[in-house]
């Protein structure tokens, strides 16, 4: 499959290899393609791996992962192209944190007039499919986490059972349980896991932990 990821932080580059290690063949989207942060990291990144605009991402993806800040998701939709994305699966990573610092390790959200990331996204996006995955877990651990505990869970949530079945194939490819939360309006429920998610991480300065769905 071709990805195209939005996004070339620290998310983006994490899904990038690991999309491309299970075969995929991956465009980051960025932009700047020609700048050297980018152009460096792509030298020693492997094959599979190119950088494009938001555009021709938006384009080249018969997937596309939505992974930039919250804070400048308009504008990067606006880049890439609403017509880009139709009728394609859109795996969004997003989480609507503010820039404010944490409060007793507590961070704060950005207003969205949805109600999440993930439902004003798929406002934006009326025509494609979205699903929020991969919010809850730092880069480090998107793909093939190892856990002395056990397999560790992903969350996810959307409004198409089709995309969700091949989000979850992927997710299961990267080394996750999956747990599928229901329609899109449970993303602010899952944006929830990112604020306790970090909390440890400020508050105990350990970041290496991940959710666990225990069933009977």
């Amino acid at each position: 499959m071709k990805v195209g990821i939005l996004g070339s932080g620290a998310v983006g580059k994490a899904l990038a290899i690991g999309f491309t290690a299970e075969g995929h063949e991956v465009k980051l989207g960025t932009r700047d393609p020609k700048a050297s942060k980018i152009t460096v990291w792509l030298s020693g990144a492997g094959k599979g791996i190119t950088a494009g605009t938001f555009d021709e991402t938006a384009k080249f993806g018969e997937m596309i992962v939505l992974c930039p800040l919250y804070r400048a998701i308009d504008e990067v939709i606006e880049l890439a192209g609403k017509k880009n994305v139709e009728g394609k699966i859109v795996i969004d990573t997003t989480n609507p944190i503010a820039e404010e610092p944490p409060v007793n390790g507590v961070l704060k959200y950005v207003k969205t007039a949805e109600g999440s990331a993930g439902e004003h996204i798929q406002s934006m996006l009326p025509n494609a499919h979205v699903v929020k995955a991969f919010n809850s877990i730092g880069s480090a651990y998107m793909y093939k986490p190892k856990f002395e505990e056990g397999q560790p869970t992903m969350f996810i949530c959307g409004n198409n059972d089709e995309a969700k079945s091949t989000v979850s194939g992927i997710l299961k490819n990267f080394g996750w349980d999956v747990m599928d939360s229901g329609g899109i309006d449970a993303s602010n429920a899952l944006e929830g896991l990112c604020i306790i998610w970090c909390a440890r991480g400020f508050r105990e300065g350990e970041w290496s932990h991940a959710f666990k769905l225990l069933k009977k």
